[in-house]
């Protein structure tokens, strides 16, 4: 995600009530690829898995994950202008993320799953302090965000490995894969002040929803993403397997941090919000004392993205053992 290129100018209920949604969506997909595998339970006895089990066509897996989550949004980085992609990721904001999912696997080589991802992301202009002033502006602009991550997807793997049958003993214990999908996360922007913190969506902090600024829509804070990635699954036993995985997830929005465009002229709050938000989203719009009419805040030209490194443990569910 670009950050500025030149010097930049509760809703804990509603976010509550998403969780539980998408939480009922996955257990109803758990079900779902049950059944599944239950409907489907024929056998590929032409070839064995190894020396305990058959090799099914289809065979189910159930697992979890632990790991970190990151994002790159206008906030942060590092120093000199804001750069797209990895070349302004800073590792440092990195935050704990875990997974649960299940997935249907046809014969080693293709898998179809069902996961939620749960973690957050931070992101804060005040790490750049020690490379200041070469922070082109961003420094002082002095922003931050916090917000929780409820992520449900649905992915396929590939293993092109596996496309091939192989002879008993053979098979190998490494397998690169491919992971693409389509997913459905949620967030909810906050920024502290005065030792609390305040969800930003709800202050139109650029002027969204503002007539004035009519191309500005109010953002939702329930959204599509797009997850892709890549990883290494090693087969530990018959049963258990490992998997190292980066999933980086294109977005369609680019207020994943609260911060996109220009800043707006800080009167217009008083003209839309009570006085107390008013007075608050003044003052989390942007930190520095005076602020200039139209100044850039953010980067609109580049969406928002987020990612997961995470270390995958899965149990495979194998029931045709070998006499």
């Amino acid at each position: 995600m670009l950050c500025p290129t030149k010097p930049p100018g509760s809703r804990f209920y509603y976010f509550k009530t998403q969780k539980i949604i998408l939480m009922n969506r996955t257990l109803v997909g758990v079900m779902v690829c049950l059944f599944i595998v239950q409907a489907f339970p024929c056998k590929a006895q032409y070839y064995y898995h190894n020396d305990k089990y058959y090799g099914n066509n289809l065979a189910l897996e159930l697992g979890g994950s632990f790991g970190i989550m990151n994002a790159l949004t206008d906030l942060g980085g590092k120093k000199g202008i804001g750069k797209g992609t990895i070349k302004d990721l800073n590792m440092k904001v990195s935050k704990p993320s875990f997974s649960l999912y299940a997935m249907v696997v046809y014969k080693e080589a293709i898998g179809v799953r069902l996961e939620g991802t749960f973690g957050s992301i931070q992101s804060y202009d005040s790490i750049l302090k020690k490379v200041a002033p070469t922070t082109f502006g961003r420094y002082e602009r002095n922003l931050s965000f916090r917000s929780s991550i409820t992520d449900i997807q649905l992915a396929a793997e590939i293993h092109p490995l596996f496309f091939k049958t192989y002879d008993e003993g053979e098979a190998p214990f490494f397998s690169p894969y491919l992971v693409a999908g389509i997913g459905f996360f949620s967030f909810n922007p906050e920024a502290k002040l005065n030792g609390r913190w305040y969800a930003l969506q709800p202050l139109h902090t650029e002027g969204q929803g503002f007539a004035e600024y009519p191309d500005r829509k109010p953002y939702k804070l329930t959204q599509v993403n797009i997850p892709l990635g890549i990883g290494l699954r090693y087969e530990v036993t018959s049963s258990l397997s490992a998997r190292l995985e980066v999933v980086h997830r294109i977005l369609l929005t680019d207020y994943l941090d609260d911060v996109s465009k220009n800043n707006i002229d800080p009167a217009l709050f008083y003209n839309y919000l009570s006085p107390t938000q008013a007075a608050i989203a003044e003052q989390l719009a942007d930190r520095r004392t005076a602020v200039p009419k139209n100044e850039q805040r953010g980067d609109p030209k580049d969406k928002d993205s987020f990612f997961t490194i995470q270390l995958k443990i899965g149990i495979a569910i194998r029931t045709d053992r070998r006499n």
